[in-house]
């Protein structure tokens, strides 16, 4: 039985724990040692209670946090006797992990002696080991082949470092220094979280603590079923497609089936296509996060999104598919693809219920990462590209923004400074610039994709892999929206032709002075085109968003 709460200090509880995840990512972003991090902000933080229930995030990567909660209910079942000062690490994604890049770290917080709450930090790390550099491996055709896989284990036991298996995950690591750097930050910021926890406790006294909590929840709860109430009841369907998967199969299907009557919500995925025996499988708890993150975009913005709003969706898949996939199946681009397909399909879907909420596709992932020496230190360096980010799609309210990420992410993840990154790395941006009519046309126009210009400055042949989708489906229009424009890579390099890119290749080979010509996507239009206002088509023309000999040429 819960302690009497009033709406005020309902309130004000919410807004502080809200307050301490923020505080601890901005912790994360000004500690950390890798651009993955530091510049990309690939990371999330969260407080989840020992119900495995998410109680509070920021405004970092839903597909991250989307999935902690999974991982929670796995922590819980392996240790039983947690005490103050232990650390517990994972990033299995068959242990509620999404996929090993993401190492998550997990400090419990107590009142008293009465174990509450965990402060989670979720974190892509640049390297985890496995047959390839970056930690994707499109090659891969089991997990054992994409990295250290870290079930969950006790890092600190009481406070004290187990140092020897510190010393075991960092030896596995191509770039040991920044994986130390950034797993101190990780245990900064979760354990700032949990000092700001214990002063809530203090401040407020457990038992009004964990009263707001539940007062909290319960609200998010009603509110979000007074959104879903007013959706039109039906059983809808939606699908989205994987380019390929790497390994010869090509437009792969995922399927929702989504019912909605009254103030709930099912989702069904079982109609998927069947796995795959490359890495475009998806664990459980990212498949259960890309459903949450559909979810989440169709609400309203201020709803708080922790678990009270999830009370309301049901998932349904069946394992065996693309969506969930059998146990040691490899599954490191899951976070991207399938999610992205996922959240498209629901999108597609509930479109027919609620169309003013329904925006129009975001663009798909594409990412190269990059192994070299750098010339000016002698050092070798890993970068991973966040650069040239892709349109997001238009929807009811306004044309989609430009440079803004895909739809795992919704502009969470940052390309930083370029300066900065050619004084990091041996790299120098020629070019990085919006790219003209990439988004689809509609009442209102998708956001452009980028064209970037990427020259190589080492003075030895580097390493390039691939990992995304998208060069073949663009990001979907909506409600009569056009798509917007896929993908589009090439590898310049001097005595040779063109090459063109695919979007899962391993082992390119990168020479001094190569120029990778990277075209990101636009996102998709919402709308009929004939639609669109003739001050907004001569808005486009003046600020030089649209491809004009394309128009021209069209009409």
């Amino acid at each position: 039985m819960f302690a009497k709460i009033d709406p005020i200090t309902r309130s004000v509880v919410q807004h502080r724990l809200s307050s301490i995840v923020k505080e601890m990512g901005e912790a994360m972003l000004r500690t950390s040692y890798s651009q993955i991090l530091n510049s990309s902000r690939d990371f999330s933080l969260a407080i989840c209670d020992t119900g495995g229930r998410l109680i509070a995030q920021a405004d970092h990567l839903p597909v991250h946090v989307g999935a902690l909660p999974w991982a929670t209910l796995a922590v819980e079942e392996r240790f039983k006797d947690v005490q103050r000062g232990d650390v517990i690490l994972l990033n299995d994604p068959y242990h509620g992990g999404s996929h090993l890049p993401d190492l998550t770290a997990f400090v419990p917080v107590f009142a008293g002696d009465k174990r509450l709450l965990w402060t989670i930090v979720r974190a892509h790390q640049s390297d985890i080991g496995g047959a390839t550099h970056g930690a994707y491996n499109p090659a891969a055709t089991e997990i054992y082949q994409e990295g250290l896989r870290v079930p969950p284990i006790k890092l600190y036991e009481a406070g004290r470092l187990r140092d020897d298996l510190l010393d075991l995950l960092a030896l596995n690591i191509r770039n040991p220094r920044e994986f130390r750097g950034d797993l101190a930050a990780m245990l900064g910021a979760a354990h700032l979280g949990e000092r700001r926890l214990s002063r809530l406790f203090a401040e407020f006294g457990a038992p009004v603590v964990e009263a707001a909590m539940e007062a909290i929840l319960d609200a998010t709860e009603q509110q979000t079923r007074a959104v879903v109430s007013t959706w039109k009841d039906g059983v809808f369907h939606g699908e989205a497609f994987l380019d390929d998967d790497g390994h010869g199969r090509t437009d792969i299907r995922i399927a929702a089936k989504v019912t909605k009557k009254g103030s709930d919500v099912e989702v069904d995925l079982s109609d998927s296509d069947p796995q795959s025996t490359s890495f475009v499988n998806s664990s459980h708890a990212n498949m259960q996060a890309a459903v949450a993150m559909a979810f989440a975009y169709l609400i309203d913005a201020e709803i708080p999104k922790n678990t009270g709003a999830l009370r309301p969706l049901k998932v349904i898949a069946k394992q065996g598919t693309v969506v969930w996939a059998d146990p040691g199946r490899p599954v490191t681009l899951c976070t991207s693809h399938p999610s992205n397909e996922i959240v498209e399909a629901i999108v597609k879907a509930l479109s027919a219920s609620c169309p003013e909420r329904a925006m129009a596709g975001w663009s798909r992932r594409f990412r190269i990462a990059i192994q070299g020496e750098d010339p000016r230190t002698g050092k070798n360096f890993i970068w991973h590209l966040f650069q040239a980010r892709p349109g997001g799609g238009a929807s009811a309210g306004g044309d989609g923004w430009s440079s803004i990420g895909e739809w795992h992410s919704v502009g969470g993840l940052k390309f930083g400074s370029l300066e900065v990154a050619e004084v990091r790395f041996p790299l120098h941006f020629r070019m990085h610039e919006f790219r003209p009519g990439s988004g689809g046309d509609g009442q209102h126009r998708g956001g452009l994709g980028v064209s970037l210009d990427l020259v190589l400055e080492t003075e030895k042949i580097a390493k390039g892999n691939t990992a995304g989708d998208g060069a073949r489906h663009g990001p979907c229009g909506m409600l009569g929206g056009e798509d917007g424009k896929p993908h589009h890579y090439r590898l310049l390099s001097e005595g040779r032709e063109p090459l063109v890119l695919r979007t899962k290749e391993v082992g390119i080979e990168l020479r001094p002075g190569d120029c990778l010509e990277i075209r990101s996507s636009g996102g998709g239009g919402w709308g009929p085109p004939d639609k669109r206002s003739a001050e907004a088509r001569r808005r486009d023309r003046e600020q030089g968003l649209t491809d004009v000999a394309a128009e021209q040429a069209s009409s």
